[in-house]
């Protein structure tokens, strides 16, 4: 049987093309909500007047891409497709290896029906605004569950720890579900200060949380010493690292959404309650917590005075992912179970 022809969507008065829109992406939903046309339905939805295109654009976007739904083979797609709609833009993005390439950038909501239609599920931002690609003006704070920790550990060190220390610091953080077990803490900044900066203000955050409640924190990149703990993934602020964007929804069997909330929603709030069947009555109910985000911008000197504090202790910084190049000043990359001292110099480089 012959494949039946696309529709043709107008998405603010631009057309874009939905394929196959009963193929079921999430199986537990089946054919009452599960299909690629809810998938499609939902970000044309949060985008079209919604705050998704607020969230995307003019940011570095990559793509998590199910073309067979979720249960199926995963595309992790960093690099603009040669052959895309003349609406569809991408920027110039810097890897760590210091090659180049060009990133999806969404300017407007067809963009965003346009890459759900290839599969997407999940669009994975950078933390900055095209074309300063170098300087972020978020910092993001992934409060991720480690060992017996779960949702509800996560969310009481985000509202007993982060919030009053921001408050301390003179910043605004805005909090969302991660869309799994962890809770995700945006920071707005002035974008004055390169990766290297930030993920170095992240860490000090972390450590500071870490000494004020040892037991519930950590900042440990090696598992074997994170315990039944919080861990606050600092490297999510390393250059080429992205973060589920605020509204994507995330591989899971019911299509649960990484919302933004509020801090007394996120009180009560459950991950499974936020998903592409109730996230847009909840924005017609309240509207967007976050619209307002660009306006707490602030600068990173408290955070960098916690950096030069942490270095004249002794706390310099900590390991870079493993794909990344060797970093000035980094320490060895080893865990500390396997390591030998006397095969490595004061630099962390390894004595051969």
């Amino acid at each position: 049987m012959a494949k039946p022809p696309p529709e043709m969507l107008d998405v603010d008065g631009v057309e874009v093309k939905l394929s196959n829109p009963d193929k079921i992406y999430f199986p537990e939903l089946g054919a009452d909500g599960g299909r690629k046309r809810d998938l499609v339905d939902y970000y044309r939805t949060v985008a079209v007047g919604g705050p998704l295109m607020t969230a995307l654009h003019g940011r570095p976007t990559y793509l998590q891409r199910f073309p067979d739904g979720v249960e199926g083979d995963q595309i992790y797609q960093k690099h603009l497709t040669k052959y895309h709609p003349e609406h569809v833009q991408s920027t110039l993005i810097v890897f760590p290896s210091r090659r180049t390439g060009q990133a999806f950038c969404p300017q407007i909501p067809a963009d965003a029906v346009w890459a759900a239609n290839l599969g997407t599920v999940t669009f994975h931002t950078w933390p900055t605004i095209a074309p300063d690609n170098d300087h972020p003006d978020q910092l993001r704070l992934d409060l991720d569950p480690f060992g017996d920790t779960a949702f509800d550990d996560a969310r009481r060190v985000a509202l007993d720890l982060l919030q009053p220390l921001l408050a301390e610091l003179g910043m605004t953080g805005f909090p969302k579900t991660s869309g799994s077990r962890g809770v995700h803490v945006y920071v707005p900044i002035e974008p004055g200060w390169d990766f290297i900066a930030t993920r170095r203000a992240v860490i000090a955050l972390a450590r500071e949380l870490e000494r004020r409640a040892p037991d519930r924190v950590t900042s440990s990149w090696w598992k074997e010493e994170r315990g039944d703990r919080i861990f606050i993934d600092f490297n999510q602020n390393a250059r080429d690292r992205s973060m589920a964007s605020p509204y994507s929804v995330r591989k899971s069997p019911n299509a649960r959404v990484s919302t933004p909330l509020t801090w007394d929603e996120l009180v009560t709030a459950e991950p499974d309650h936020f998903t592409i069947a109730t996230v847009p009555d909840l924005l017609e109910r309240r509207g967007d917590p976050w619209s307002e985000m660009t306006r707490a911008r602030v600068g990173l000197e408290p955070l960098l005075e916690m950096v030069a504090r942490d270095d004249a202790d002794g706390l310099g910084d900590l390991p870079y992912p493993p794909s990344y190049p060797k970093m000035p000043g980094e320490p060895p990359r080893v865990q500390p179970s396997k390591k030998v001292a006397e095969h490595w110099d004061e630099q962390g480089n390894r004595i051969e």
